[in-house]
Order: C-alpha cells, then structure tokens, then sequence
C-alpha cells in the first residue's frame, strides 16, 4: 500500500482471529451496585450496561459464565502491601475521619474515595481476573473476559487514578506460574504505569502501552522508560498526541505487537481495554471508534494465544457498554446487529439506538512522519532483547494463587448445585455453563431462567406460543360454543347449529326434525328467561339474579320471533317430548307466566335426555327396517 499506510480496520480472517475459541465469561451481578462518590467519572454501572447487550445480543450462547469468587485479603497481598489492604478492609465512609493519616499516606481521597462496599468492589474485580488467570493455565478455557477488571493505575500500596487493587498484576503473576512469558498490552489512553512498575525489572513480562502523553494523568509513559536491571528493554511505551484516529491506529499498533509477537514469543498474552480511548470520551482526548477499538482485540485474537482480556477506563457509559458488548461478540464470532436490543437500560442509548459509536470531526495531532519516528524508535529498543527469554525450569508449586484449585472448586460447586437443586432440571449454574452448538435447529431455553439472568424478550420478537395459543381462525367464537351461556342467562346453540336450524324448520330434511326441536328448545329457553319477551317481574333481593330493568320500563317487541327465526306452520309436529303449549310462544298481549328460577344444568341435562331418546328411537327404526326388509 502507498506509503505503508494500510485500510483503517482488517478484514475478517479466514484463520486465526475468525477461528472458534472456548471463551470463559466472568460476571458478578453485584457489581453494578457499588458507586463512588456522587458526580465522580467511574460509574461501574457501565459494567452492568455492558453485561446487559452482551446477554440479550445472545452472546452468552458462545460461551461459560462465571460469577468468580472475590479475591480475599490473602490473594491480594501476592502483590500488595498487607497494610495497604488491611487499611482498604477497614476503611468505610462511617469511620474514615479515624483513617486521616492512613487516606493521605495509601492516596485515598479525591480520585480514589472511600465508599460504601470498597472492598468487596475490589474483590470482585480481582477475583475475575485472577480466576480467569487460572482457567486459562488449566487450559479450561482459550480466552477469558472480564470487563470488571483492568484497574491499572493501582501500586503495592497506593490507590491511584480510581483504581485500588491492581488486578491485572495478580492475574499476570497467576499466570507466571505456568507461563514463561507473559506479554501485557494497554490500549487505555492512560498510560498503564501500575503494571510496568510492578514488573518493570524482568523479563519474563513485557509491557506494551499505547496512551496519551504530555501534560495528562499519570505523567508516566515517556518512550525513554524501557525498564531496568533485567528488565531493561521490556517495558514498551508509545507516546501519542490528541485525536488519533483509527487508521493512524492500526498502523502502529499492528506493526508494534506483531514485532513483539515474532521477537518475545510470549506465552500467554493480557489486553487491557480501557474504553478512554474512544471518540467522546469524558475524560479521553482521542477518536477511535468502536470498530477501530474493536480492530486491536481481532489482532490480538488472531496469534491464537491464551488471553485474558480485561476492561479498564472509559467513562461514557454508553460508549463503553456498546464497545465491550462488540468486543465480545468478536471474541465469540458473532455477527451483531446495527440495532440495539432491548434492554433495561434501553434509553441510556438515545436518540440513535444503535450498536455503535463513531468518531468526531477533532484534529489528528499525531502526523504519519511523528507516528514512524516513535515506531522505529521502539523497535530499535526491542532490538536490543533477547529473542524469546527463557526461564530456569522449576517446579510449579503445588499450591496455587487462588486458595482452592480450579478443579476442585468446580467439581464441589457441582455437587453442591445437584444437592440444593433435586427437582430443578435446569439451574443457574448449568445455564451459565452451557454453550449452544452452532447446528442447534431451534433454541429449547428456558424463559424463566432467562428473565432471572437478564434476557429480555424483545419487542419484535414474539413469545414462544403454547399450543392453546394455536387456534383455527375459521372456528366460532367461544362464547357461541354449543352450550353456552347467552347475556340474558339462557343457553345458546353453536351459531352454525342454530342457522341450520332455521332453514328447517319445516322438517324437509333428514336433520330437519332434530334441527327444528334444537331451535324450539333454545327458544322456549330464551322466551321463559329473556326480559326482552317474558315480562317477567324482577326477582327480589338474594335470589340470585341480577335484574337491570323493571317490568314497566320494559318495551315488547311486535314481532317476538323476529330475532329467533321464522314460526314454524301450524301443521308442523310438535318435537318429541314437548307439548303444544311448550312450544308456542305466547303473544304480547298474553305474557307468559315468568318463571321463578331458571336452572341452566337441568336444561341442559332435559337437552341431553331428550337426545338420547331421539337417538335411541333412531337406532330402533333402523333395525325394525332392517328386519322388515329381511323378511
């Protein structure tokens, strides 16, 4: 390409990044609960925001989830102080004025205040890092993620730039313990000066930062800090200005990791994804959009490495939420749509509503000739490594980091889950577990189970149906049912029944008779029990039956047949079973004698009676014709 300047973004892999990897998910619901104090930038809502796309973009069908353990006092002081950490344990806003000399001494204050649940917020964000550490040792898992961790700005025993416990350095040294060497990369737009401190003495981490330097937090970061002792050349720093946008981005970042990769041979690699870096960040300066944010973990994705990805700073939160949820569907090959999902959090992404977050106008104070000085730069300084650093073989201890192996915690965390829950067939756990093959027909989940961890049924997308949902559009309505009840108390024939027996009334028909004797019936019914036709007086109080009109205010239709269907001819027979005087209707200027009560299962059961009759002396017909004709 011209002037080796190359597309803004890679093209999908065929092989490496595009290739499927078994992704280890960790997520702790209580960490959306914890807040700093009111108006600070670090909101770990956006955790939560984040967590919520991920899930109802279906992602979580790609991959393990894990609530992890919080790191405890112990685990945390393998890097930390244990004065630091006792300070962090004790410290709460209710006592703090008897913690004066300790906040000024440990940094704790303005940037880093004390809030309710610190240390269970920092144990949180260690304990995922520091798991997902040791799975990826196990080899349980190709890639682990957790977006609660990244907090680089941590030291030994200083809480600096929001961050508290450095997570990231308790995973790498979980990760030493197998690992020969170990590569770290920090894409925040803060330089990531607790990590290179922490190992900025040997060789067996490298660490590789690409940040805003000059006059900006933490002032740390200069090319010219490469390391020292052992570790001298090992510490990598890319120095950028204000506005860098993708293309510029990629140029540099590909051809620096790639270097790194082919010369250091690293074993295990950490990305750390600080959301600052993008385009409208609060507290940022540069323009990256989500895709060209994205474009560093594809590149990263594709050495095929077991990784441990981390999150970090941003403070947009809807920005960061948008970009991490992305960054996890490229970790688990999953195309996403443009549109957002719904969410809880659905109005956080107004007025666009869209999976993406683009860059600004803003100038690129990084200029292509500025750009190749600073890379050839750093290349010079790798030059001056030795390729692939090997270590003394020792022997792994046998006691890991974490106070429980992998293994083991899972196994009894099975068994514990089988115990408390006999009679449910699918758990938490083994939701959290699953990962859905791609040559699955359909998705058999578990609605319930999917509401409880945050999946959304979306707007558009309409519930499974059950099969009482399934119904024939062509059937009647139910309440024309054969037997139903009418709005004035009386039963009523299925409407086709009824319309069929209208047409025979005369009895032309074989169904002519037993259509006829329905049609007479329901309107025997209907004359003795509608006020429209008996004047009947209203029922006194407690009988039951609500009355609406009184007899007097009651008007009488000239015509009562007119709703029930032409009058049968005199000559016509009366049905089986009813007299003449049953089956007449009675003219309006003789009302029919009201009757008091109305039992709608004694007519039905009359109904049922006289059938059985008619279908009985049916059947007896039939045979005396069938021995006749013997005969």
């Amino acid at each position: 390409m011209a002037n080796g300047i190359g597309p803004p973004l890679d093209e999908p892999r065929a092989n490496g990044s595009s290739q499927p990897k078994k992704v280890a998910y960790f997520y702790d619901s209580d960490v959306g609960n914890y807040a700093y104090n009111a108006g600070h930038p670090m909101k770990p809502h956006r955790i939560r925001m984040a967590h919520s796309l991920i899930m109802n973009y279906g992602l979580y069908k790609k991959m393990e989830i894990y609530r992890a353990k919080p790191a405890s006092k112990y685990e945390m002081t393998q890097f930390h102080t244990d004065e630091y950490v006792d300070f962090l344990q004790k410290v709460t806003p209710d006592n703090m004025d008897n913690f004066s000399k300790e906040q000024s001494k440990y940094n704790v204050g303005d940037d880093c205040p004390v809030f309710d649940g610190l240390f269970e917020f920092c144990g949180i964000s260690a304990g995922g890092s520091m798991e997902g550490a040791a799975r990826l040792n196990r080899g349980k898992c190709d890639v682990a993620v957790n977006w609660a961790g990244g907090l680089h700005h941590a030291k030994k025993s200083e809480a600096s730039g929001f961050c508290y416990i450095n997570d990231i350095v308790l995973g790498i040294i979980e990760l030493l313990r197998f690992k020969s060497r170990v590569l770290y990369i920090d894409i925040d737009v803060h330089h990531g000066d607790g990590v290179e401190e922490a190992f900025y003495a040997t060789d067996r981490v490298m660490t590789v930062s690409f940040h805003k330097y000059g006059e900006y937090f933490p002032g740390t970061g200069e090319l010219r800090d490469i390391g020292v002792g052992p570790g001298k050349h090992y510490a990598v720093n890319f120095p950028l200005r204000d506005g860098i946008d993708d293309r510029s981005y990629k140029n540099i970042f590909e051809p620096v990791i790639g270097k790194v990769m082919e010369w250091y041979r690293p074993e295990a690699v950490v990305l750390q994804c600080g959301g600052d870096s993008l385009s409208g960040d609060r507290l940022g300066c540069f323009n990256l959009s989500m895709r060209g944010h994205a474009n560093c973990v594809n590149y990263v994705k594709s050495f095929n490495l077991p990784t441990l990805i981390l999150g970090g700073g941003g403070y947009t939160m809807r920005n960061v939420a948008r970009t991490w949820a992305y960054e996890t569907g490229q970790l688990v090959n999953q195309d996403m749509g443009p549109n957002l999902p719904y969410t809880d959090y659905y109005e956080y992404y107004s007025p666009d509503f869209e999976l993406d977050v683009r860059p600004s106008n803003m100038d690129n104070a990084n200029s292509p000739e500025y750009l190749e000085k600073i890379k050839q730069n750093v290349f010079e300084n790798l030059s001056h490594t030795k390729f692939a650093p090997s270590v003394q073989m020792t022997e792994v201890p046998r006691s890991p980091l974490m106070q429980e192996d992998i293994d083991e915690l899972d196994a009894r965390l099975d068994d514990q889950d089988e115990d408390e829950n006999k009679d449910v067939r699918y758990t938490d756990r083994r939701w959290d577990q699953r990962v859905d093959c791609n040559n699955e027909f359909s998705d058999s989940e578990d609605e319930d189970t999917n509401e409880r961890n945050g999946v959304r049924r979306q707007p558009d997308r309409p519930k499974r149906r059950g099969i009482m949902e399934y119904r024939n559009p062509h059937a009647p309505d139910d309440n024309m049912d054969s037997g139903a009840a009418t709005p004035n108390g009386a039963l009523s024939v299925d409407g086709d029944d009824a319309e069929d027996a209208r047409m025979n009334l005369d009895g032309t028909n074989d169904a002519g008779k037993v259509n006829a004797e329905i049609a007479e019936e329901t309107m025997q019914a209907e004359t003795s029990a509608s006020p429209a036709v008996a004047a009947a007086p209203p029922p006194a109080v407690g009988d039951g039956v609500a009355s609406h009109h009184s007899s007097d205010e009651m008007e009488i239709d000239e015509d009562p047949l007119a709703t029930a269907g032409p009058a049968p001819p005199a000559s016509a027979p009366n049905a089986p079973g009813m007299s003449g005087a049953a089956a007449a209707v009675t003219p309006p200027d003789s009302p029919a004698p009201a009757r008091e009560d109305v039992d709608m299962d004694e007519l039905a059961e009359e109904k049922e009676a006289g059938r059985e009759e008619r279908e009985r002396e049916d059947v007896a017909g039939e045979i005396r014709a069938e021995a006749a004709a013997a005969l």
